[in-house]
């Protein structure tokens, strides 16, 4: 029977076999097109393709991040990362027997995201947005190499990322004082300056004046503070840097609708709407970057921000009343 030999053959089914154990062969053979026919159901194969298409996609992503990294240990972590994307392609490959295009639109926007944002930023956000992989590996238990792919995707991985050592990262406790003290204390002076000065042109002179002096002072306190703490991992002076940018550009925002609306009540408010978008936006990029929940840290922040606001407001519009001075 040399077709049966052949499919013994193909199937790595032993074609040493007598002629009396040919029927027993036969079963086998038909026991594992059974299978090979399981294996290969529509739904489940599409449901592999979109598997190895988030696995090369990210792969892909992850060496061209690797490729405009500076720092030598990052570069290790991030090809180590593609490379281990790239093996579970293959791995689903070996069932779907298919090869799949990447996400083109995917990779840009992660490549972007990070020469912008940082590249912990991208990483953390392209996991995040991923359906859960572990769950959707872990489902398939009749695949061992799945189940692999699982317990890489929950542990290595993770510990890979947390490896990622980016600068902005460090300084990021400069950047968070600096925008924390520019929120809470200047949309309270802002508030504060709309009743008593009642003339958007004046107070957003005042608010700069007073922001850029807050700026300058804010920066040498984190300059010295830095400094008195002796640590190796943050610069003194990219630390005075990092919290001064980060106030003078929260100034900015928040004197701009003074200096483009005459309503000063208007003013005020476009203030305060600006005030919880900055707050929104880097609360979400903090919360991405350090894996913490975003709801607590923005409420947290919004609260104490405008309630610093409302309250100076008040004081501005007794002091106005008791004083009887209107600019």
């Amino acid at each position: 029977m040399p077709i049966l030999n052949v499919a013994k053959e193909l199937l790595n089914i032993p074609t040493q076999l007598h002629e009396i154990n040919d029927i027993c062969a036969i079963y086998c053979i038909f026991a594992k097109l059974k299978v090979m026919k399981m294996d290969l159901k529509k739904e489940v194969k599409e449901e592999f393709i979109r598997f190895q298409r988030n696995e090369k996609t990210e792969s892909i992503v992850y060496e061209r991040l690797a490729s405009i990294e500076k720092d030598e240990s990052n570069r290790k972590v991030l090809r180590l990362i593609s490379a281990e994307e790239k093996a579970h392609y293959a791995t689903l490959k070996k069932y779907t027997e298919t090869d799949v295009a990447p996400d083109k639109l995917r990779i840009a926007k992660y490549y972007w995201l990070a020469r912008i944002l940082g590249i912990t930023f991208a990483i953390k956000l392209m996991e995040s947005s991923e359906e859960n992989a572990h769950h959707d590996y872990a489902k398939y238990t009749d695949y061992p190499d799945l189940r692999q792919l699982a317990n890489e995707e929950e542990v290595h991985e993770q510990k890979l990322i947390g490896l990622i050592n980016e600068e902005r990262l460090e300084y990021m406790g400069s950047v968070v004082l600096g925008l924390n003290d520019a929120l809470v204390e200047f949309t309270g002076a802002l508030a504060g300056f709309t009743l008593a000065l009642s003339d958007s042109r004046l107070i957003a002179l005042t608010g700069s004046i007073t922001g850029i002096a807050a700026a300058l002072s804010m920066a040498s306190s984190e300059y010295l503070s830095t400094k008195s703490e002796g640590g190796e991992t943050k610069h003194p002076i990219k630390a005075a840097i990092y919290t001064g940018i980060a106030y003078i550009i929260t100034v900015v925002a928040l004197v701009a609708p003074f200096i483009l609306i005459e309503n000063v009540l208007i003013a005020l408010g476009v203030m305060l709407a600006m005030a919880l978008v900055i707050i929104a936006l880097f609360n979400y990029y903090y919360s991405v970057a350090r894996g913490e929940s975003f709801r607590k840290r923005f409420t947290e922040m919004a609260v104490l921000s405008f309630s610093v606001a409302g309250i100076s407001f008040l004081i501005g519009y007794a002091l106005k009343t008791f004083t009887g001075i209107d600019a």
